[in-house]
Order: structure tokens, then sequence, then C-alpha cells
């Protein structure tokens, strides 16, 4: 799942398993389970976007082997698949869907000036963000001040092509925009203020699971590993933060 959802608004909206994660509301995460493959996108004058590093097949083997792990457990749960791909996100953001070529030409040169490729990334432990009976889970990323830089610098140069809000048509849905929940935009909209700089959470979504299940998951010891990046693209986001429909790849340099 491609998915940055860890987002930190009021406490009332539930408290994720992590000491570094943000807080976001999952009310009604079991639309998730529900999915369509093959949507079609709404076309609307704003999109919400996903700017993510694409992570090595280290990260992604991990995240597969813990996704198939959590539907053997819970089987409504969703598989990581090429509409719900393991990626770290970095930014997401409302911008206007004219500017989608220029979003794309300044995120690329903020990616080829820090060349995040060359950076040994470190996978540390999982969280969860909780909707009981459920819990969207995920691996989290140790963020580093490259990470930290990288965000910042991208935030600046997509700034000039953003929007304040926008609304659940700005989303690829296969659903009229029915499972775009009113907290995503939210965060979305809010992104800057609540999931960057200090509230920064990079993380790996690994799936779905029960709640009793993820939390034995997160008793259990964790072997971090070191992965990298090798890419990073431009989604159109989908319900709970998903990057559902990939509008650019941004190939990146060593």
């Amino acid at each position: 799942m491609k998915a940055d959802v860890v987002p930190g608004i009021p406490a009332s909206l539930g408290q994720p398993r992590h000491p570094h994660a943000l807080v976001f509301t999952v009310v009604g995460l079991a639309l998730v389970l529900g999915f369509a493959q093959g949507a079609v996108t709404q076309q609307n004058p704003v999109t919400a976007i996903d700017i993510a590093l694409e992570p090595d097949a280290t990260m992604i083997q991990h995240a597969k082997d813990a996704n198939a792990r959590l539907l053997k457990s819970f089987p409504k749960g969703f598989t990581l698949d090429e509409t719900h791909h393991p990626h770290v996100t970095m930014l997401q953001q409302f911008v206007r869907t004219d500017d989608l070529d220029e979003v794309f030409a300044a995120a690329n040169a903020i990616l080829a000036k820090q060349k995040p490729t060359a950076w040994t990334l470190k996978a540390f432990k999982y969280y969860y963000i909780p909707s009981p009976p459920i819990g969207l889970a995920g691996i989290v990323v140790e963020p580093t001040e490259d990470l930290h830089r990288l965000q910042d610098e991208l935030i600046k140069a997509v700034e000039p092509y953003t929007v304040k809000t926008g609304t659940p048509a700005a989303f690829f849905s296969d659903e009229d925009g029915r499972d775009i929940q009113k907290s995503l935009i939210e965060y979305v909209a809010n992104f800057v203020t609540i999931a960057a700089g200090k509230h920064f959470n990079p993380h790996v979504t690994i799936g779905v699971g029960t709640e009793t299940y993820l939390n034995e998951m997160l008793a259990e010891p964790f072997k971090s590993f070191t992965f990298s990046a090798t890419g990073a693209s431009v989604y159109q986001l989908g319900s709970f933060g998903t990057g559902r429909k990939e509008l650019k790849a941004l190939p990146l340099m060593p």
C-alpha cells in the first residue's frame, strides 16, 4: 500500500503505537479493504499528490513478508501490489492539476541535487495506527538529517504550485470519492504543519491487522535492517493516503 498515513491531528482521532508517529484518524479503515482494482482517475483542477522515495528490494521484501503475515492473520486486509506499492512518503500536498509538469520538474531538480540513492536508511521497528478492532501497520524508518533536508527542500520547491485544500475529486477513487475521508483531506491540506519537520515520521505501510495481532507483533524483537532508495515517484493519493496512481517516475542518479 502506498501510503503515508501518519499525521498529527487532534488526539481524539487516535494515537499511533509509536513515540515518533503522528496522529491520523483511520475511522472507517475497513472501507479500504474492499478496494476494487483498476479504478478510473477523476479529472479535477486540483490533484492530491504524494512525492515518495522508492525503496530497494531489501525493504520491499521485508514489507511483503510482513504483509503476507498480516494477511494470514487477517485475510480481509489488502495485498501489496502495483497500486499499493511499498514507498516512503516525503511530501503530500494539493496542487493545481495544470501545474503537475512543473511540480514534477521542481521535485526532480531537488532529488537530483540531494542524491538520496547514496544514503543508507535504517528500518528499526513496527508501528500501527489504531481503528479498533483493527489497525494500519508500517515499518518505521529512522528520520535522518538527510531525509529532513530533502523534505524541507521539496516543500519549498512545490510551494508555488500548492493550493490550500481540495475535495474528494482531487484523489484517485473507485467509489466516486465516497472512500475519501474528511480527515485525509485535512491531513493533506495541513501536511507541512503536522507531518513535516519535528513531526516527520518516515515509514513504509505494510497492511492491516487486528489490534490484538499487531500488539503481538510490536512486542516481538525487531531486527533492524538497512536499505536504500532506488528512485522516486509522484503519486495521486487514494483513500487513507495510499499512493494509488503513479503520475510520474523520477529516476535518481547515484
